[in-house]
């Protein structure tokens, strides 16, 4: 059932900032450096938080979810983003070296397994993780629930939530000639990678706003301004991905997967009105995962700040906590 229906309920609040106890850059091969940081209880117990797009970065306000006296909170910018370096850069950069990634901080600050939370892309990431590494990933935490699969690209990317905001998918896909539109991550991969900064940034802005419209179920369809170096690494990096279909097998690789991750307990958050990744696949993960709770939020979009995801996923967490 949905949740946020009436029922009276003990709501949780966001824990307060905190700062972190350790900030380090990790040189992970490949003329990559990764950042991450850990804060809260250094004996605590490991949760490493995976932040969307591809290209969003982590931000301070994700470690407010764990209770800091509890929780080992590992936060960490995924290659090419945040503070990451090279910035914007795509060489080497696919899902499989991220997932390795994970792996060399996991190693690297000497924890055997943690809680892995994650939304949006990061929800992606985190299964790929966990179907890889089983044996580290004690239980996952997700929200917003993104698969990979191109029936989800051809939603956003191909009409079907502008059926919804006609207005900003006009704005959005305008920007191409109508001979392309019919494949527009195509379309703006020529544009974001065209060696031309001015044609990168315009196409990278168009293409960050697109998806910042429609985050909010209080949206009004304005996405708002972002930096040309926020825009232009977020809107490479995840059109990079999204053109080569997540650099996964097969379409439905994650669901045909799950027999691996049965073991492991699983929440996953979904808002009802979710526009970038509709609920059918937070439905259809746990259809395929018996040890996982879905819990849809009635009266939220896909944004972690939505207040009944927020409060959702701070429950889970002091719950877990209890356990």
């Amino acid at each position: 059932m949905d949740r946020n229906s009436g029922q009276k309920r003990a709501v949780h609040h966001l824990y307060p900032p905190v700062e972190p106890f350790d900030q380090s850059h990790l040189d992970v091969g490949d003329g990559h450096i990764i950042y991450y940081e850990q804060s809260g209880n250094p004996n605590g117990v490991p949760v490493i938080i995976v932040h969307g797009g591809p290209g969003g970065g982590c931000s301070p306000a994700m470690r407010r979810y764990f209770n800091p006296k509890i929780y080992r909170i590992v936060l960490f910018d995924q290659r090419g983003c945040g503070r990451s370096r090279p910035h914007a850069s795509i060489v080497a950069n696919t899902t499989w070296h991220l997932v390795s990634d994970m792996e060399r901080i996991r190693t690297e600050i000497n924890v055997d397994d943690w809680i892995v939370f994650g939304g949006s892309w990061g929800a992606t990431l985190s299964l790929l993780y966990a179907q890889r590494h089983p044996e580290h990933a004690k239980c996952l935490v997700l929200r917003g629930v993104f698969l990979m699969r191109q029936s989800e690209l051809d939603w956003f990317y191909g009409g079907g939530a502008g059926q919804f905001w006609p207005e900003p998918w006009k704005a959005f896909s305008n920007l191409i000639p109508q001979e392309e539109r019919g494949d527009l991550i195509t379309a703006f991969q020529k544009r974001l990678f065209s060696g031309d900064w001015q044609t990168e940034v315009t196409s990278a802005k168009a293409w960050a706003k697109w998806e910042n419209a429609l985050a909010s179920i209080n949206s009004n369809g304005v996405g708002g301004e972002t930096s040309a170096e926020y825009a232009r690494a977020f809107s490479r990096l995840e059109n990079h991905y999204f053109y080569n279909k997540g650099f996964l097998d097969n379409d439905n690789q994650i669901l045909s997967n799950m027999n691996r991750i049965q073991h492991i307990p699983g929440y996953i958050v979904q808002g009802r009105y979710d526009m970038i990744c509709p609920p059918r696949s937070a439905f259809d993960l746990a259809e395929s995962w018996p040890r996982s709770e879905l819990r849809i939020i009635r009266d939220a979009g896909h944004a972690l700040s939505e207040p009944g995801i927020s409060e959702e996923l701070v429950q889970i967490m002091d719950d877990l906590a209890r356990a």
